[in-house]
Order: structure tokens, then sequence, then C-alpha cells
């Protein structure tokens, strides 16, 4: 396993991240736990989860993902072998809690709920899941402004973080789902008034989505501020399964209606054109994907999830996997003839 520093602490957390929003919708507890024990024995070291998993987000599952990983958490006991990263759920899902507002009263809920459900005295990396105000998250593109749709101001949000950063509930604070603005505001209120400064930003990055190169990349580089990249394999679609058919059991078979932003003509182009490249390359179409990821300058931690540990360990076994010069070529000419498909 590879290690980098997250943001500018001092915690060095592995290249691969497990991804745990399965925990709770198709995987079981006793799955859940295992996979995380084959996580640890392979190196990996850091775990990320959120409040509103499993996804998709139902009232029924709401919450139970930390579920699974505190039970696994209170059997394993060595807390000091891993981080735990969570997220709290922005605006929207009333049962996660009523209106799911970033405002201070909701945070310190939200936080102490999460305390309680992972059985764990401490958060190391506490996420603002997505921005309290309308903007391009999700797979929106095409920003349009609405002062009545700004919501809680960041302001705010930033005293409640600062306050359980202060309370010793939770160590090292983080973005998700922001843009270049949001990312800049929070770092400017930390040094405007001293406060804990973010660390990490959580967004889709993937052969089909490499929308973050535009603007915050760059940003990620100079403000110490690393992308833990999710959906690196966009829902499964570019390892190459659904290539002739969609598993009954698969995400997609299961939940497809609510991930169309991967089922575009466009996406299904790029993809076959990935896997061949896979197949040239004499690789599998999972490692070339993984791989991408994770040998970008700017990741701190690719996030990877998997419903069977015969997945995990190949998606583990890509961080031996090396992207070459002629590689990144070949990977660039494809994205330049079908950029971004699944933004």
């Amino acid at each position: 396993m590879l290690y980098k520093k997250l943001g500018k602490t001092n915690l060095e957390v592995s290249l691969l991240c497990l991804g745990t929003m399965s925990f709770g919708e198709q995987n079981t507890e006793i799955e859940a736990h295992d996979q995380l024990d084959y996580a640890l024995e392979r190196g990996i070291n850091l775990i990320d989860t959120a409040e509103m998993y499993a996804i998709p987000p139902r009232k029924e599952t709401c919450g139970l993902t930390e579920k699974y990983i505190g039970s696994w958490i209170k059997k394993f006991k060595r807390r000091d072998k891993y981080y735990i990263a969570t997220k709290v759920a922005g605006p929207g899902m009333d049962y996660v809690r009523k209106g799911s507002r970033l405002s201070k009263k909701q945070i310190i809920e939200a936080v102490d709920n999460s305390l309680k459900r992972l059985q764990t005295d401490y958060i190391d990396l506490y996420q603002v899941h997505w921005p309290e105000r309308k903007s391009n998250y999700f797979g929106r593109l095409g920003y349009v402004h609405d002062k009545d749709d700004d919501g809680v101001a960041i302001t705010e949000t930033m005293e409640a973080l600062n306050e359980i950063v202060d309370a010793g509930k939770v160590r090292y604070i983080g973005v998700s789902n922001e843009t270049p603005w949001g990312v800049m505001e929070y770092l400017r209120l930390s040094e405007k008034s001293d406060q804990a400064r973010i660390v990490s930003i959580q967004n889709p990055y993937s052969l089909l989505n490499r929308t973050y190169e535009v603007g915050l990349a760059e940003m990620s580089h100079r403000e110490d501020v690393g992308l833990l990249a999710y959906s690196p394999l966009a829902f499964g679609i570019l390892t190459g399964k659904y290539e002739k058919n969609t598993p009954a059991n698969s995400r997609m078979g299961l939940f497809g209606d609510w991930f169309t932003r991967y089922s575009n003509d466009q996406c299904k182009e790029a993809t076959t054109k990935y896997i061949q490249l896979a197949k040239e390359l004499n690789m599998s179409a999972t490692h070339l994907a993984l791989a991408f990821v994770n040998t970008r300058s700017f990741i701190t931690s690719n996030i990877i999830g998997a419903t069977t540990l015969e997945q995990l360990e190949e998606n583990i076994d890509s961080i031996d996997i090396k992207i070459t010069d002629e590689i990144n070529e070949k990977i660039n000419a494809i994205h330049q003839s079908i950029p971004n498909p699944a933004p």
C-alpha cells in the first residue's frame, strides 16, 4: 500500500480508501465486517462513510452503514490503527433530520448521532456531504444563481465545525461535492478567524468524469486540500461487467434509476473504448480505471467500494498497476473525443 499526507496534517492515509455505502443495502453486517478486516490486512487505513448511508438513500437504511462500522469498531477495538471519515448531510431528506440543514444546531446533533452509531469517541475526518446552497453537484452543470436558495451561510457551518473540533469530537474537517468558490470560502474563513482548516475535498472523479481537473485540481496542489475521489469506477460501469448485459444483482441492475448519469449513450461509447484499451494493454478494465485515478498528483485517496471480497481484492490490487506516459496519451485521446460524459 502507498500512503499520502492528509492535507496539512500529520496523518498518513492509504492511497486507497474503503468506501462503505453498500453496507446495510447490498452487504450484511457480517459481510461488512469481513470487508473491513480484509481492507486493513491489505494496508488500507482510511474508512469512509456518511450519516445517510446506505445508498441508495432510504429511511429504512439511514444510518445503518455507520452502525455496521460501529459494531466492527467495538469488536476490533484497535482504534489507533485506522481513520474514520464520515459526513453530515446537506438539505433534503427530512428523515435524516428534519431539514438536514447545515446549521450549528443540526451539525452538533448530527455528529453526536454519528459518534453513537460508530461507537467511537472521535471522528478523524468530518465532511460536509453537499453544500447548503444550490450549486453544481450530483451531476448538475451550468450554474444559475438564486439568492433565495443560499440557505445557511458557510460562516455558521464553519462555526459549528470548529465547535465540534474544539470539543474533541472531530479531529479534522473536509468538504464534499464542492466547487472552487466553496473551497476558497471555507479556506478564507479559516484564515480570517484562525479556525480549523479543511484538509480534503471528496468529489467524483473517474475516466468518465474529469471535471475536477478544470478548477479544483490546481486548488488541491496550491492549498493542500487533496481529493478523496469517489465513484472511480463510475458505479461499476468502468469494470466492463455491463458490456453485454446488466446483472440483476448489480448496482445498476438494482438501482439504475438513481444513477442515470452513467447510462447515457456517450458513457457507453467512452466505456467501450476504455475497455478495449485495457484489453490491448492486457489488464483488466477495473485496473485501468483505478490505476488512472491512483496516479493523479492531486489525489490524496481513491475511494473504492465493493459488494464481494473478490471485487475488493481486485480493486486493491490496482495499487500495483503503473500508468505510463504512453498509456496516459491513449487515455487522453479517448477523453478528448468524448469528454466527461458522466459529470
